[in-house]
């Protein structure tokens, strides 16, 4: 029987089956020599581990099509790759999150496709080639709440299956699941995970996949 890996807790953590590095981990430390993302894309934000464990209950078709919208490090897609052999790509306006991102699904040998992109350049056409969009943490400033409802909006208009968003709870995610509740339907959950690694905050979620799982 192979034996497990260890690793050293000072600079990488596990959970969800993944490995993440943490910022004190020699290559992290490399890459902020070069890449400074600028829009709060500078560490891992918790909200992705709710994604991580929601979906791990839920489940996803195998091969299911993600997009990642926001980003950042790429975690929540990353999750889908590896746990159920998902097509992921991770959109962001700032490029400097894709060495993070990129490193990221290296390590934990999964291969993501980026494209650097804000919410509202993101195309019906595009969006119709995806059964998931996915994101966390992305609506923290008041001037975010239009260009995410309308990308939302878009999203379920071009036919992706399932919209879930996640959140501590700051008040523009609330009023963006206010809205999305109102005119599509949509419906919010609050949600907490413990144990190698804790976080709590809300799901906005529209839709609904197969249930069929890995």
């Amino acid at each position: 029987m192979a034996k497990k890996k260890s690793i050293d807790k000072s600079v990488e953590r596990r959970a969800y089956g993944l490995t993440i590095l943490k910022a004190a981990h020699p290559r992290m430390r490399q890459l902020k020599k070069h890449h400074e993302p600028s829009i709060h894309g500078n560490k891992f934000w918790s909200s992705s581990y709710l994604l991580m464990d929601y979906l791990g209950y839920q489940g996803l078709p195998i091969g299911a099509q993600v997009l990642e919208a926001g980003c950042g490090w790429g975690l929540a897609g990353v999750f889908c790759a590896k746990q159920f052999g998902a097509r992921v790509t991770g959109i962001d306006a700032d490029e400097q999150v894709f060495p993070y991102l990129d490193l990221h699904a290296e390590v934990n040998g999964v291969e993501i496709q980026t494209r650097q992109a804000r919410f509202e350049e993101m195309t019906a056409k595009e969006l119709a080639g995806f059964d998931v969009l996915l994101a966390a943490d992305v609506c923290f400033w008041d001037e975010m709440i239009d260009p995410l409802y309308c990308l939302i909006e878009k999203a379920v208009k071009a036919g992706v299956q399932q919209v879930i968003l996640a959140d501590p709870g700051r008040p523009p995610f609330v009023k963006v699941s206010e809205r999305c509740i109102d005119k599509l339907g949509g419906q919010t959950k609050t949600w907490s995970v413990e144990g190698a690694v804790t976080a709590s905050g809300n799901l906005m979620i529209i839709g609904s996949l197969p249930r069929k799982r890995k």
